[in-house]
Parts: structure tokens; C-alpha cells; sequence
């Protein structure tokens, strides 16, 4: 590894980065899918938010790779954050089952105010550390901010998730592009 000072790396990079792009369309997809009254589409879904889930698992490992070379708080948050998330769209498949009372929705909710909530930090750790350039690290923080604020009113009964998804979610497929660029650059 390069030192700290002349050039940051993120191990794995191109792999997060193509974790970050297909999680987005499995969860996509897959939740499209799921809603469908067609059972053959329904479990296809449900496989597709699965995998989703495990992909969303690998993208918090891997990134706290880097994260604990600089911030063990942070990376642990940011992990603990994947997992949660992982765990709470993985339960959404449950509603599958007729005898299993409960909201998926609330589950995509929690789900998505807890990573908008613990991805701040690792974007303020990626600023501060100048591990991403500092317009990706602050569009990231903000967009996150942004995120959690949204699904924090879901909770509350304002339907604003869907207006204030866009700055996070648009960050993610960023973030993942340059991760794939950036770590074919070694």
C-alpha cells in the first residue's frame, strides 16, 4: 500500500464499487418484482432483495477495511449500519408468507433511516482523511443527511422519502463509478 500521505487506497475498490451499482438494481428490481400478484415474479423478487441484502452485508466489510485504518469508530458504525440495513430489507421477503403478519415497509423505512443516519460518518472519515475527493465526500454527508431526514418523516407519517431520495441515491451510483475508475488507476 502507497503511503497516506501520497495516495489513499481503498482495498477492494472496484469490487465495492460494482457492490454499490448492483445492490441499486437488485433492491430495484427486486422490490418491483416482489409487489407483482404473479408468484413466479414474487420469488424472483424476493430472491433478487435477498441477494440484494448480501450484497449490502459485503459492501460493509469491505469498506471497513479501509475505514479501520483510520477511524475503528467509524468503520464499526459504518458496518454495524450495512448490517442493520442488510438484516431489515432481508425481512421485507417475509411478507411473503400469508401466517406472517407485519409491514414490510416498515422495515424499508428503518432500514433506509439507519443507513442514511451511519453512512455520515463514513463520508466525514472519507472527507476528512481525503480518501474520496472532498466534493464526493461532501455531496455523500449531505446527500445522506438529506436521506435520513426523508425516511425520519416517513416514521412520522409525512410521505417525504420519495422526494429526497434523489441526492443520496444518485451519490451511491457515483460513488460506485469512481470506485470502479479509481481503482483501475493502481
Amino acid at each position: 500500500m502507497k503511503s497516506k500521505s501520497n495516495a489513499i487506497t481503498i482495498f477492494n475498490a472496484r469490487t465495492i464499487g460494482v457492490f454499490f451499482l448492483l445492490a441499486f438494481l437488485a433492491y430495484g428490481i427486486g422490490s418491483q418484482l416482489f409487489e407483482s400478484t404473479n408468484n413466479s415474479e414474487k420469488y424472483w423478487g424476493a430472491l433478487l432483495i435477498i441477494a440484494n441484502s448480501t450484497i449490502v452485508l459485503f459492501i460493509g466489510i469491505l469498506l471497513r477495511k479501509t475505514l479501520k485504518l483510520y477511524n475503528p469508530l467509524v468503520a464499526n458504525i459504518y458496518l454495524f449500519t450495512r448490517v442493520f440495513e442488510a438484516l431489515a430489507l432481508a425481512i421485507i421477503v417475509l411478507t411473503i408468507f400469508p401466517k406472517i403478519n407485519m409491514s414490510g415497509d416498515l422495515g424499508y423505512k428503518l432500514g433506509m433511516l439507519v443507513l442514511g443516519i451511519g453512512s455520515i460518518p463514513m463520508c466525514l472519515a472519507l472527507l476528512k482523511h481525503k480518501i474520496t475527493p472532498s466534493w464526493l465526500a461532501i455531496w455523500g454527508t449531505i446527500g445522506y443527511a438529506i436521506f435520513a431526514f426523508g425516511f425520519l418523516m416517513e416514521l412520522f407519517g409525512k410521505e417525504w422519502s420519495l422526494y429526497l431520495l434523489a441526492p443520496g441515491g444518485l451519490w451511491e451510483v457515483t460513488f460506485g463509478v469512481w470506485l470502479i475508475v479509481r481503482g483501475s488507476k493502481r
